[in-house]
Formats: structure tokens, sequence, C-alpha cells
């Protein structure tokens, strides 16, 4: 059954009413995030009710700090897909603007809750707090939910198989910086992404013969400049490639841009959405001193990614996570 999504002055059908809600910002939806929505999940499950997520957009340190422009591992419309592979029956989306932020945090709960979702319980991390100030924190929230009759279930922080390394999406974002796709996709549980529509380019790619796909990044997305392995998602097709992120040093640089040189593809694909799976890094980004050389490196590069993708193809890790074998069978 598809995920129904509302936004801030949506009206909640009664029969989603009465929900076990888990909320947060959940950027990247990593394996902290799937624990928390897990037990939200079995939550629901066992009591018979939906099972519904609370988020917020913009993401509220864009919207107090407006100027610097933030890494989103997890765009609205990508979280969305992720909330919905983990089973949520809805999402609200809420408007973080000033009348949010100045919402004190026992008002918040009455009114977006309480009065409009009626909710049964509420599931959420350790270090999640609301209300004007951040005054609100998971204590309040259990001493609210008694006084208004729903039950607050709190999730410890999650950490890996080693007790160690907390899964945060500020270390994610750290990883993917250092080009470090791999440890990022072991903390996801599945291969970081981006999706977006394909725009033409200069044509330079199809004159060197290497056509590319271009996807324009969101501003603030900055993973580490350079070549990667990388999986496609392209009308329902599952695809492979090499994929450059940079602003093109050897020639003019300019704006940073996504391209993806598909193998063994030819078709016009302009206004297309496109899903680019990173999963591997091969070098960061350099300047050439002609256009010959930087083509001897491309074929360099394809055959590495040819190799690498062949590997992971044959035995991929991310199939030992829920998300990861939705990806890796195509369905996410």
């Amino acid at each position: 059954m598809p995920m129904h999504s509302f936004l801030s002055g949506d009206q909640i059908p009664g029969a989603l009413q009465g929900a076990v809600v888990a909320i947060g910002n959940f950027d990247g939806v990593h394996r902290g995030h799937q624990s928390l929505l897990s037990v939200a999940r079995n939550e629901a499950a066992m009591a018979r009710s939906p099972f519904g997520v609370l988020t917020f957009e913009p993401h509220p340190r864009l919207f107090f700090r407006p100027d610097q422009p933030m890494f989103r591992l997890t765009p609205h419309r990508l979280k969305q897909r992720l909330l919905a592979a983990a089973g949520a029956d809805f999402q609200l989306t809420l408007a973080f603007d000033r009348a949010l932020a100045n919402l004190e945090a026992q008002d918040f709960v009455r009114n977006i809750l309480v009065d409009r979702l009626r909710v049964r319980r509420v599931v959420t991390g350790y270090d999640f707090h609301f209300g004007r100030g951040r005054k609100g924190n998971p204590d309040l929230m259990r001493r609210l939910g008694g006084e208004f009759g729903f039950a607050v279930s709190v999730i410890d922080q999650l950490t890996d198989n080693h007790g160690q390394a907390p899964f945060s999406s500020s270390a994610i974002r750290d990883d993917l910086r250092h080009g470090r796709v791999v440890e990022a996709a072991r903390a996801l549980g599945y291969w970081w992404m981006i999706n977006g529509e394909i725009v033409r380019g200069d044509g330079r790619g199809r004159m060197l013969g290497y056509p590319t796909a271009n996807i324009v990044l969101d501003p603030g997305v900055e993973p580490r400049e350079g070549i990667y392995a990388v999986r496609l998602t392209l009308s329902g097709r599952r695809l492979a490639g090499v994929a450059y992120i940079g602003t093109r040093p050897t020639f003019t640089a300019g704006a940073r841009f996504l391209e993806v040189f598909i193998f063994d593809f030819d078709g016009e694909i302009y206004g297309e959405a496109m899903d680019v799976h990173f999963l591997g890094f091969l070098r960061g980004d350099e300047k050439f001193p002609t256009p010959e050389a930087l083509v001897a490196q491309m074929r360099l590069d394809t055959d590495r990614a040819r190799s690498l993708l062949r590997a992971i193809e044959a035995d991929d890790p991310m199939r030992n996570f829920p998300f990861g074998r939705l990806q890796t069978e195509g369905r996410l």
C-alpha cells in the first residue's frame, strides 16, 4: 500500500488518527533512524494502529542559518521514498517556519500531536528536542504524554557492531566529503544515492567519446570531487557507469555537476529522473594538460569502475541490510 503524504495545512483523515508516530528530521534515514522506525512500526502493529512519521522541511538548520547551504543526505523527495520503504502508512511534513520555531513545546504537543493527530504513541530518539528554544526534550515528552494520554518510547543511541561508532548523519556527511563511500554505506545500510533530473550539458563529453547524463547538484551537496563507480536506476532499468563530480578544471571551471557515463547505453534521456548509487571512489579530481591526457585517464577509470562493479554485483555487502537489499534488487 503506498504511503500517504501530508503537508502542514492538510487534513489528516480520521482513519490515520490514533497512530504510533515517529518524530525526527531523519536526514539520511540511516541505520540508527531505521532502528527507531522499526520500533514505531512494531508498536503500531501490536496496537493495530497506523504507523506515521512526523518530520520537518526545511531542515531546522537551514531555517536558522539560511546563508549556509546544508549537505542534505536525503532531500525531501528521496527521504519520502525511504520512509515508505520503512513501512510508514503516512508522513506528515511540517513547514519549519517562524511560527513553528516560536511554538512552545507544550503547544507543539497539544496542537499537533494531540488535537491534530490524536497520537496513540510517540517514538523519538534520545536527543530529540522540540518547541521554542529547543526546550522540549524526551523527559518533557514523557510528562506531556502522561498528561494528554499518549505513550512515549525513547530510543537510545545505536552504535555499530563494535559498540563504538554511533550512527550519525554528521559522520556520514564527513565520510562522503572524504570519498569514503563504503564507510558511509555501512552506516546508512544502503549505498548513498543522488536523485535528479537529467539536464543538457555542454556536449564536451560526447566530443571526447564519453557522452554523459548530467544532474545539477543541490546547494550544499558536497561529496569529495572526483571519479566514482556507480549503479543507476533510470525508467525502471538498472544500469552501471562511472561518474564525475566536480567543476571540470581541465576546461573552464564553473558550477559543480554530477556527470555519468552510462555503460553500454545509447538513448535520449533528457528530462528523465535518475538515481545514482555511489559504490566506490576511484580517484580525486585533477586538471590534465590536454584533452587527450584526460581521455586516456578516462579509459583507465572506466576499466576500474567495471571491475569494481562486477565484484560488488557478485557479493554486495549491502544485501545484508533491508534498504540495501531493496536497492540491489532495483526496488529502492
